[in-house]
């Protein structure tokens, strides 16, 4: 494949797969045209549908422009989650409770 057909289309640069059970994990990392890089997550369930296996696919684009959001965003959640774990039962604080109220996905 020649420079010109490789940047007519998205290209994937390179991939990770995470298996974990029932769940497989891709990490993508793939170019635009303009060689720009952006990220695909995608997360692939097996399933039975009529009797059959099947394969329930769920995909997020993360853009460069996001990456460092995300990641922090990521780690925070870890970060609590382990913090959770070390001091007991699991609640979400009343205060917590009322900035994720004010989110709605019509919203976003």
């Amino acid at each position: 494949m020649d420079e010109t057909n490789r940047n007519e289309r998205n290209e994937e640069v390179y991939s990770k797969v995470v298996r974990a059970g029932k769940r497989t994990y891709f990490f993508d990392i793939k170019s635009t045209r303009g060689n720009d890089l952006y990220l695909t997550l995608t997360e692939s369930k097996k399933s039975m549908v009529n009797g059959r296996m099947s394969f329930q696919k769920h995909k997020i684009f993360l853009y460069k422009e996001d990456f460092e959001k995300f990641s922090d965003g990521l780690q925070e959640v870890i970060e609590k989650i382990a913090e959770l774990k070390s001091s007991g039962p699991y609640k979400i604080e009343e205060e917590e409770k009322e900035a994720y109220s004010t989110v709605s996905f019509d919203d976003l």
